[in-house]
């Protein structure tokens, strides 16, 4: 199949993209084809974040959103901020806070309901999205160039043979290919490597956020209330902390971002989040709830250093396939709309130049460079490395002064630099005494297995596994051997299980059907032994509305 433009992604990013080409074109009185494959069973079913959103990219995309009938109903009547401690919780006074924290004019959604109500803004331009569709492979021309993706083949068994049910994969080849995989995405990491856009540029450096949502106590509803943590049940060297947003109709969601560059090997992120939620200042909100829906995702926290070279020969990044995430704010939405639009913007002056696509998108890094997107993490480009250099609450406390300060109109003259990538910072198990978490209550705190059954994820189980490993020894002999088995805790859905420590013979079991493509093996892997792929077009999880 052959289109001028080919998105790979059908996040905030891919469908921003897609639009700004159908809007260009018609205000061209041009016609330019495009497509969007999603691997997520619909749009939205593998959408998940916060979120508190930004409009500012919405307004410039669609500035009559609110006629069109946009899902951002919740406007943020309350910001609060706490510091917890085991039994106490201190709220910070807002006129402390630096302003750029401020989230009044921002709206609280759900993004997966955003991105289905982009898909029909698209699809109503003519965009062709094709969900339960895998891009598995980059197909390049003869010079290197980038010819466009192929969809994974279906009906696969195990064992590689094929089932009655077989159907071939699809070529689909552009001018122009745009990678909106989101964090993580096994197409980025192979063009990054293949066109080394890495070069000269910090390591990317990642958190997971778990998220729940809850049907609450109407008595114990405030819409529009956003309220952040720090602090317990983390201590002083590993990164952190909470957010908890009143949705309409008795709706609050809660999460928990956790920074992957924690040392300690024990730890579990899944289970730090359930323990959080039973703190006094937390577990009164959920109390006579119900939890209705879970989930989980990688997220980019390395900023404006960690930013590759977003353009290769035939297409770019865009989203949080490159990193676009503002830490201090939690918002990455906006941004990865806005380099959807200007990188679309730049291909669609190509392909009507008469471009045949086998150069860069020069023009995308540049509008980039002059766009708000680039002040929004210039601001706070100190913030996430400051927490590596300086702890927890150095780098909590240098950090609030460096963004007053550019609130103030100074911009401090220095860049702290991120030392190593977070797979490296693990240190033996027996460093560290380990963790013994509470047992789940089945009220407030759940267990993994629970949690992934309301994800809503399946997965064709007679199909080759996706999360493949480069070296099928590691697993004992550096991960159990040293580490005691990392992938058991840090991975938020049980996917990873040694059997048969009893015996004397560790061995990992990989139980794939359970995966919610959070990416989080992938990158914090010690050895980067785990290599996460695309598995069969439609599996993982089905979020309603996260």
């Amino acid at each position: 199949m052959e289109y001028d433009v080919v998105i790979v992604g059908a996040g905030p990013s891919g469908l921003s993209a897609a639009i700004r080409l159908k809007q260009l074109a018609a205000s061209k009185g041009s016609e330019i084809s495009v497509c969007v494959l999603e691997k997520g069973s619909e749009v939205g079913a593998h959408i998940l974040s916060g979120a508190v959103i930004d409009p500012i990219a919405m307004n410039e995309l669609f500035p009559d959103w609110k006629e069109r009938g946009a899902p951002l109903n919740v406007p943020v009547t309350e910001d609060r901020f706490l510091i917890l401690e085991e039994d106490e919780a201190y709220r910070i006074p807002n006129m402390l806070m630096p302003p750029i924290l401020n989230n009044h004019g921002n709206y609280i959604v759900s993004l997966g309901n955003v991105c289905r109500w982009l898909a029909q803004q698209a699809e109503e331009l003519g965009v062709e999205i094709y969900p339960g569709f895998a891009a598995a492979e980059v197909l390049y021309h003869d010079d290197g160039s980038v010819k466009g993706v192929a969809t994974g083949d279906m009906g696969v068994a195990k064992d590689g043979s094929h089932k009655p049910e077989y159907a071939r994969g699809m070529e689909l080849h552009a001018k122009y290919t745009l990678i909106a995989e989101g964090v993580r995405g096994s197409l980025a990491k192979e063009l990054q490597a293949k066109f080394d856009l890495r070069r000269g540029v910090d390591p990317q450096k990642f958190g997971i956020g778990i998220k729940e949502l809850w049907k609450v106590d109407p008595s114990k509803h405030q819409p529009g209330l956003v309220m952040h943590s720090q602090g317990w049940p983390l201590d002083s060297k590993t990164g952190g902390g909470s957010f908890l947003y009143h949705l309409d109709d008795n709706q609050v969601v809660v999460g928990f971002v956790l920074h992957l560059n924690y040392e300690n090997p024990w730890l579990s992120p899944y289970d730090e989040f359930q323990r959080f939620k039973t703190h006094a200042a937390i577990r009164d909100t959920f109390e006579g709830g119900k939890r209705i829906a879970y989930g989980a995702r990688a997220i980019n926290e390395g900023g404006l250093q960690s930013i590759p070279k977003l353009v290769f020969p035939g297409g770019a990044l865009i989203g949080c396939s490159a990193g676009f995430v503002n830490v201090p704010r939690i918002k990455g939405s906006h941004n990865a709309m806005k380099t959807g639009m200007l990188a679309a913007e730049a291909a669609f002056d190509a392909v009507a130049a008469g471009s045949n696509g086998h150069d860069e998108l020069i023009a995308y890094p540049q509008k980039l460079r002059a766009s708000w997107v680039w002040d929004d993490l210039d601001r706070v480009r100190n913030v996430k490395p400051s927490l590596s250099k300086f702890g927890t609450w150095g780098g909590t406390i240098y950090s609030g002064f460096d963004m007053w300060c550019h609130s103030l109109g100074i911009r401090l003259p220095w860049t702290f630099r991120h030392a190593k990538a977070d797979n490296e910072a693990l240190q033996p198990a027996s460093e560290f005494e380990p963790i013994d978490y509470p047992k789940p209550d089945g009220k407030i705190s759940f267990d993994k297995l629970s949690s992934v059954f309301i994800s809503n994820t399946n997965h064709e189980e007679d199909q080759p596994c996706h999360l493949t490993l480069k070296d099928a020894t590691i697993p004992v002999k550096l991960n159990w051997d040293v580490y005691r088995g990392p992938e058991q805790r840090f991975c938020p859905a049980g996917v990873y299980e040694y059997v048969g420590v009893e015996e004397g013979s560790p061995r990992l079991q990989i139980n794939a059907q359970n995966c919610v493509h959070c990416k989080t093996c992938d990158i914090k892997d010690p050895s980067q032994n785990i290599n996460w792929v695309v598995p069969e077009g439609g599996g993982g999880p089905n979020y309603p509305n996260m």
